[in-house]
């Protein structure tokens, strides 16, 4: 694995080996964020000398590990770019955030993601959505194939309140220190206290995780939980944290962002998941993880998120296939669906629960995802 993640020990790679090329001090990216020792710069920005160096220094790295059967570039840009030069087979799997955040209207780096495509032996996207967006994007591209993006079923799954809330509150004393919460990719300070004392009062959870920016909608479910009986838990880190706290509902906690390790724990022990964003997705792998721990999502539907409430839907009863899903940016549809979900009795919630939990397995697991992904490989 060719990466730049500074802390590979903290992943489950399944024993694969890791490298860490010396890109120098500028890292493309699609949406600006701070990174360790390097600077964080808009693709769209690169000259095109800052673009060519860095697919070289990349390539190269690759080519070092020679031989390889084939190269799984993540991105159209600059990943296919990196794969072609390298020399090696490639396959790509395309994002939507290369695509609309740095791709389209550019005409230059749309051309560039064309070439480079029609010589991938496979391009992965993983919704009818982002087909569209790449076709929108770059044109027609053969050999495309719709691949969703994988869930462990075995880490993320259902528990009882007691023991979720027991191991969430041991791997949040295990959180390393973070005074006044100064590093934001870390979580808050003194979680494990907070959480303990949240989840001593039996209410209501609504749970958000993911990003904290404007295109994530968190400010729709605010305005939606006012006519709600219902807290919310906000998992995540941004630059539009601060002014999600000055119009946050009462009894809304922010823990910062969390780990896997935590949110296995965490997610059973939320009554629903709420996806809001106003943006399109490609996917919607935090409904898809909510899914598979039983705490039933309820997703914006549009987009790639439209594709994981249409998976809900079709293990649902019928008369409960409305929940899945709520109109894009509509709070009082938000609000509507969330009182009515709240209002099941018990059984109902966790039958719901329960059929969300099938449709990962059968939909989104890693076992099927891999399948899905070495077909067309293994069939050329």
């Amino acid at each position: 694995m060719v990466c730049q993640e500074p802390h590979p020990e903290r992943y489950d790679l399944g024993g694969a080996k890791v490298l860490r090329p010396n890109v120098g001090g500028l890292l493309p990216v699609f949406v600006l964020d701070r990174y360790d020792g390097l600077e964080a710069k808009l693709l769209q920005d690169f000259t095109a000398a800052e673009r060519a160096r860095y697919v070289a220094l990349n390539a190269t790295a690759l080519c070092a590990q020679m031989p390889a059967d084939l190269v799984f570039a993540n991105h159209v840009l600059l990943g296919a770019a990196v794969g072609y030069a390298s020399g090696m087979p490639f396959v790509v799997k395309a994002h939507g955030s290369e695509l609309e955040y740095s791709m389209r209207g550019n005409e230059e780096l749309a051309n560039w993601g064309r070439e480079c495509l029609a010589l991938a032996e496979a391009v992965f996207v993983g919704s009818a959505h982002i087909r569209k967006v790449l076709e929108d994007v770059v044109g027609h591209v053969d050999r495309v194939y719709e691949v969703p993006p994988g869930v462990d079923v075995e880490e993320f799954r259902p528990n009882s309140h007691d023991a979720a809330l027991a191991q969430l509150l041991e791997e949040a004393r295990a959180d390393a220190a973070n005074p006044a919460n100064a590093n934001e990719r870390q979580p808050d300070d003194g979680n494990a206290a907070r959480l303990a004392e949240f989840f001593a009062v039996d209410e209501p959870t609504v749970l958000y995780f993911g990003k904290l920016l404007h295109n994530k909608g968190i400010h729709v479910l605010f305005e939606a939980l006012r006519s709600v009986g219902a807290r919310a838990l906000i998992v995540g880190f941004g630059d539009y944290r601060k002014e999600l706290e000055l119009i946050a509902p009462p009894g809304t906690l922010f823990t910062g962002p969390l780990e896997h390790r935590h949110l296995v724990h965490l997610l059973p022990l939320a009554d629903v998941t709420v996806v809001p964003s106003i943006f399109p997705e490609a996917f919607g792998m935090v409904a898809a993880e909510a899914a598979a721990a039983g705490s039933p999502p309820l997703v914006a539907r549009h987009s790639g998120l439209a594709e994981i409430a249409e998976g809900l839907e079709a293990e649902y009863p019928a008369e409960h296939r409305h929940l899945a899903s709520f109109a894009n940016g509509d709070a009082g549809d938000l609000a509507a669906k969330l009182n009515e979900l709240l209002g099941l009795p018990p059984a109902t919630r966790a039958e719901l629960g329960a059929a969300a939990r099938r449709a990962a397995v059968e939909r989104w697991s890693w076992t099927s995802v891999a399948a899905r992904l070495l077909e067309p490989v293994a069939r050329g």
